[in-house]
């Protein structure tokens, strides 16, 4: 069985943990999400994806691109058949006893998989909150779907 946590946000990023327990992580790009879930067709899945509103105070045309990111993360899961959950953050945060702070995430993150590297590049400086996310959702199919 194969995993995968998504968050959709801005700087989203797509996580798998694999059967044989190989963790990959990916930015959003849609060329990126393409290829890895392409590569997962056809194989047993379970996918968490965040499910995600409007917050107030954001713009109305970040609201729409992000809308518009959400609906094809949606579409590309229901075109390579990988079935989803949709799991708001409040409730798979509570399974990692996550707080608001990002970078609870990452320390949660760290903890449960001390040799992911969490950074978008090599020559970032911190961890990626995004990717910690992910990964924690992708934690979550694996333990509650």
């Amino acid at each position: 069985m194969n995993y995968l946590g998504i968050d959709p946000g801005k700087s989203g990023a797509l996580a798998t943990i694999l059967e044989n327990g190989t963790v990959e992580l990916f930015g959003f790009s849609e060329d990126t999400y393409k290829e890895s879930l392409s590569y997962l067709q056809g194989t047993e899945c379970r996918c968490c994806l965040e499910r995600v509103g409007a917050m107030p105070g954001q713009g109305v045309t970040s609201m729409f691109k992000f809308g518009e990111n959400f609906g094809f993360i949606q579409g590309l899961l229901a075109a390579y058949s990988i079935p989803y959950e949709l799991v708001t953050p409040q409730k798979w945060k509570k399974e990692f006893q996550v707080t608001g702070d990002k970078n609870s995430s990452i320390a949660v993150c760290r903890r449960l998989f001390p040799d992911v590297f969490l950074r978008r590049t090599d020559r970032c400086r911190k961890d990626d909150d995004g990717y910690a996310e992910a990964l924690l959702m992708a934690e979550y199919a694996r333990r509650k779907l």
